[in-house]
């Protein structure tokens, strides 16, 4: 794969440095014209021959360049991707399979002034924050944060009574039916 790919890439990064190197001998061979010529009638030619050309090649260049440039950075990421990727789906065996230990398995539940996410105490988002604060089951049953996709905490990990915050009468999944809402 990354020969295949580096081969489209040389010949645009070659024609480049080419039409630079062109370019740029083209406008000091039209300025070394130019300057021997006292009258603005007989520096035409030269302006016209070399320097016009030259000039329309370092632009050419500079755009083959870039383009080879940014065509080289892609297959490099195709071989790096690549590689990532390159498990053989033969050699998984799902007898082999480990259970993934957890990331956090506190059953404390904090969250962080102005976040959007909840989090177990031990979670490497939160861990050691002093910002950190309990949640409130008011704010989880309200639905204002989210679980945190890391540590993927419950409602219920918080109070060994079911509820979280320790509140009677609420529920992770919001305020029990009968309940009526505090104004």
């Amino acid at each position: 794969m990354r020969t295949a790919r580096l081969r489209n890439v040389r010949p645009v990064l070659w024609a480049g440095w080419a039409s630079l190197a062109t370019g740029a001998v083209l406008c000091v061979l039209g300025w070394y014209g130019i300057s021997g010529e006292r009258y603005a009638e007989r520096q035409l030619p030269y302006l016209a021959s070399c320097t016009v050309p030259g000039a329309a090649l370092i632009v050419a260049a500079a755009v083959l360049l870039a383009h080879g440039g940014n065509a080289l950075a892609a297959a490099r990421v195709e071989e790096l991707y690549g590689l990532l990727v390159a498990a053989d789906p033969d050699d998984a065996d799902p007898a082999d399979a480990t259970a993934v230990a957890p990331v956090a398995v506190s059953g404390e539940l904090l969250m962080v002034p102005g976040g959007t996410l909840w989090h177990r105490a031990d979670c490497p988002l939160v861990a050691g924050r002093p910002e950190a604060l309990p949640v409130d089951s008011r704010v989880l049953a309200g639905g204002e944060l989210a679980p945190c996709p890391i540590c993927e905490p419950t409602a219920s990990d918080d109070a060994p009574g079911g509820s979280p915050g320790g509140s009677p009468g609420g529920s992770p999944d919001g305020p029990s039916p009968g309940a009526t809402a505090a104004g």
